[in-house]
């Protein structure tokens, strides 16, 4: 049997097969290499993040934290820090809008952020103020000086409570964990309706309020929305409603919180002498007329105008030494006596506003020591302040009604309620 040759046609086979292997053996070391170079994508991502703080990477320096002592100067503790002269110089000639010098207070935060140059010398890079929990002023300290102003964000939460007065409202808001700046508010949003130095034991107070967060920590207390007191054996409600032009406190019917006159014209430790019109005299010995309320205080406690008025009297005014005279209305003028000396730019003719600085408790005249002698005036005749009715003011108008009424039941089914309205 005669077997053919066909040259041609295995060279052509035998290249056929060479092309086949060589496309195996590529295919095969692309699937090797696919995975490794995945793996080292991977490894890339998971380079780990650079943590900032006031926009700095701050693991890359190291930091001193210290607390500003009594009688520094941010001169001599830049000066302390390493900071040339010419940076100290550079700062202490900035505008007080950009920073103010004078401004740092014993007891603040502040940090020095340091780094080391190519020489090996370490470098004060940067000095941060914190005068609160709120703000940062960071001072750059290296290619050019300025100061970045920096502000945290605060967020608020809604917040229900309730406690009992044993002895005073601040301390059973701190008895219970609470805010004590609640009861500062709650003094100011009651002042019209309620005695704050006649609270009785069992007393006690609801309340329906923000407290305001800066990350993690609480840095005070927001708006107040709704509170419910308990005080001489009566509930009195109030209800924050803003609208438009409305911004105030009212009760449920809509009246507003906010009376004419305040029930007392500065912060009191005690009523020394009441309204009489026989009273002995503790100087001159002699029985008189006393018709004012005598409120015993420190020297130098702020005297405020217990309504809106206009100045009327501003003197030196005999036995009641310095003397200011506030007529509010047609009806009601006050007086306030015995001062040390009076609030800067008050003058007669001036409009005062309810709570606004009028002068400060003293001793001038003719007085044993240092007090307030208020007097209150009604069409001209001498009444006594303590029985004094002060009207309201202006209640919620007609067109708000609806609207309030909603407020109202919204925010007692916040408030922590065990009696029926």
């Amino acid at each position: 049997m005669l077997s053919t040759h066909y040259p041609k046609q295995e060279q052509t086979i035998s290249k056929l097969k060479k092309y086949i292997y060589i496309a195996i053996i590529a295919a095969l070391t692309l699937s090797s290499c696919a995975k490794p170079q995945g793996n080292q994508s991977a490894q890339a991502t998971q380079e780990p993040a650079v943590r900032l703080v006031w926009g700095l990477p701050v693991d890359s320096f190291r930091i001193d934290t210290c607390v500003i002592k009594q009688g520094e100067t941010l001169g001599g503790i830049m000066s302390r820090l390493g900071a040339t002269r010419q940076q100290i110089n550079h700062i202490t000639l900035m505008p007080r809008s950009e920073f103010d010098v004078r401004s740092i207070r014993p007891g603040k935060t502040y940090y020095a952020l340091y780094q080391t140059d190519t020489a090996g010398v370490e470098q004060l890079c940067y000095y941060i103020y914190q005068p609160n929990l709120r703000e940062d002023y960071v001072l750059h300290l290296q290619d050019s000086i300025y100061v970045d102003h920096q502000e945290r964000p605060i967020t608020s939460k809604l917040r229900a409570a309730e406690v009992v007065i044993e002895t005073s409202l601040w301390n059973a808001m701190a008895g219970n964990q609470l805010p004590t700046e609640l009861a500062l508010e709650l003094s100011d949003i009651y002042a019209w309706t309620i005695d704050f130095f006649g609270l009785q034991k069992g007393d006690s107070i609801r309340v329906y309020y923000d407290e305001q967060y800066v990350d993690t920590t609480r840095i005070g207390i927001g708006r107040i929305y709704a509170a419910d007191f308990y005080h001489g054996r009566r509930w009195q409600e109030a209800f924050w409603f803003e609208s438009d032009n409305i911004h105030n406190y009212f009760d449920a019917e809509g009246n507003s919180l906010r009376k004419a006159f305040l029930k007392a014209p500065l912060n009191y430790k005690r009523i020394s002498s009441g309204f009489s019109y026989a009273r002995k005299h503790p100087i001159y010995k002699v029985v008189r007329p006393h018709t004012g309320v005598d409120y015993a205080a420190p020297m130098g406690t702020p005297v405020v105008s217990i309504g809106d008025g206009v100045v009327t009297m501003k003197q030196y005014k005999g036995g009641g030494g310095h003397t200011v005279k506030i007529k509010h209305n047609s009806t009601y003028t006050t007086a306030y006596l015995h001062l040390s000396k009076y609030a800067k730019g008050l003058a007669v003719g001036k409009h005062v506003k309810q709570g606004e600085v009028i002068g400060y408790v003293g001793s001038s005249g003719s007085s044993t020591g240092p007090h307030l002698d208020f007097r209150v005036w009604k069409n001209g005749s001498p009444i006594d302040p303590l029985k004094m009715q002060s009207p309201p003011a202006e209640p919620i108008p007609a067109q708000y009604k609806d609207t309030f009424a909603t407020v109202v039941a919204t925010y007692r089914e916040k408030l922590v309620v065990n009696k029926k309205y």
